[in-house]
């Protein structure tokens, strides 16, 4: 992650956070104490700071001045303040800060930290606003571009369902509830048939004063509400929560499908993919090729160099996996096995893929505190365009053990 700027006259305040940042290896920052200096800094810097975190009064520019500056600097900005002031809190937000931070405890730098922290994750998020008021949906758009969102909007339901048919990667839609054409409350129902609460967030808006409509939202699929007008503090409150809960929920689905060690797919995805990938190559009459691959002699490598050799082996396998295999479904099966579906190659095609993935593997190093040393692979290879995912494994392994039997290091087909 970039650099943060920080523009603090107190030393304590300081110190503080450079406390703080020291547990996250991804925060780092420069220092400014006055208001020149972080001109200066600004100036002197080839990459655009990532965030600058100001504090409002300094020695040379006592009200704010530094904040007008860093936002003509297109450099998101968040606000320290020594005491809550209702009016300078509407000032500084109007002026689209990312936030207002009161310097109250130690727990008010940690927040900081953790909303710049936030602010780096959030340019990977697509966020879709459906509101058919201009005035809303930029107004909307422009808050979640001030968090540093990747923005789309639309100004009805028939255009939210095209965007999210061309944007599947879309994690979160806010939509208005009254819109031509199709309404709120008709676009989560279409939506929800396809798209579940734990793929894509919604939370439903409305400026009626109806308090039936928040239930109403919820019950068709929605996973909040909002009420307009809303405060700035609420609506970024409200679209962090339900990032987080979705990333907390995706988090735990991509745990449930991958192997801990080495991050590889584990067999319980691999099923899944391979069945539904065979159906099309099936459908489609087209080859089907399987590999099953074995680290070489993995007990001898434990006996050899340690309990930890054999998670730091397939480690090291499962970097060069995507190199070789990734437009292919694979995972790994058991300690030392992976299997790889080879759609659409023929066993001579695959046959020589694998061979060279045999060259890449026995260039790899594996690294140990003490020690280092090489591994090698051996693979079990079958062609076969009429059975299901549990035949092929089966006539794979029959594949490798010839290839183990005969010394490894080696393909067989």
């Amino acid at each position: 992650m970039k650099k943060f700027l920080l523009v603090e006259d107190s030393p304590i305040v300081a110190k503080i956070i450079k406390h703080i940042s020291r547990s996250a290896s991804d925060l780092h920052f420069d220092l400014a104490s006055t208001f020149d200096e972080a001109k200066q800094l600004i100036q002197q810097t080839k990459e655009a700071y990532f965030v600058a975190v100001v504090d409002l009064n300094l020695p040379d520019a006592p009200n704010g001045e530094v904040v007008d500056y860093t936002i003509s600097q297109k450099i998101p900005t968040i606000v320290l303040t020594g005491t809550y002031d209702d009016e300078k809190r509407e000032a500084m937000l109007s002026k689209r800060i990312v936030d207002y931070v009161v310097k109250e405890s130690r727990f008010s730098y940690e927040y900081v930290l953790k909303l710049i922290q936030r602010l780096a994750r959030n340019q990977d998020i697509k966020i879709l606003v459906a509101d058919d008021s201009s005035m809303s949906r930029n107004y909307i758009r422009d808050l979640l571009k001030t968090h540093r969102y990747e923005v789309f909007t639309a100004d009805d339901g028939d255009t939210a369902l095209k965007i999210l048919e061309q944007h599947p990667d879309i994690k979160l839609l806010i939509t208005d509830y009254n819109m031509p054409r199709m309404n709120g409350f008709e676009l989560v129902k279409n939506i929800r048939r396809e798209i579940s609460k734990n793929d894509l967030v919604i939370i439903g808006l409305s400026g009626e004063n109806d308090g039936k409509l928040t239930a109403k939202f919820i019950k068709n699929g929605a996973n909040d509400f909002l009420n307009k007008p809303f405060s700035h503090e609420e609506f970024h409150c409200r679209i962090m929560h339900n990032i987080e809960s979705l990333e907390y929920a995706l988090r735990l689905k991509y745990l449930a499908y991958h192997d801990f060690i080495s991050g590889l797919p584990n067999k319980q995805k691999f099923y899944a993919d391979a069945e539904i990938e065979l159906q099309k190559l099936h459908a489609q009459n087209a080859n089907v090729s399987l590999a099953l691959i074995s680290i070489d002699k993995l007990n001898t490598i434990q006996d050899k160099y340690g309990l930890e050799a054999p998670d730091a082996t397939i480690t090291s396998l499962a970097s060069i996996m995507p190199k070789a295999f990734s437009r292919f479904v694979y995972a790994r099966l058991s300690d030392a096995n992976i299997a790889v579906l080879l759609s659409g190659l023929t066993l001579d095609q695959a046959s020589q893929l694998l061979e060279t993935f045999i060259t890449m593997a026995e260039d790899q190093i594996v690294l140990l505190p003490e020690t280092s040393f090489n591994f090698t692979i051996s693979a079990g290879i079958v062609q076969d365009n009429s059975n299901g995912i549990s035949e092929l494994l089966r006539q794979a392994d029959n594949q490798l053990y010839l290839a183990i039997e005969n010394g490894g290091n080696q393909v067989s087909a």
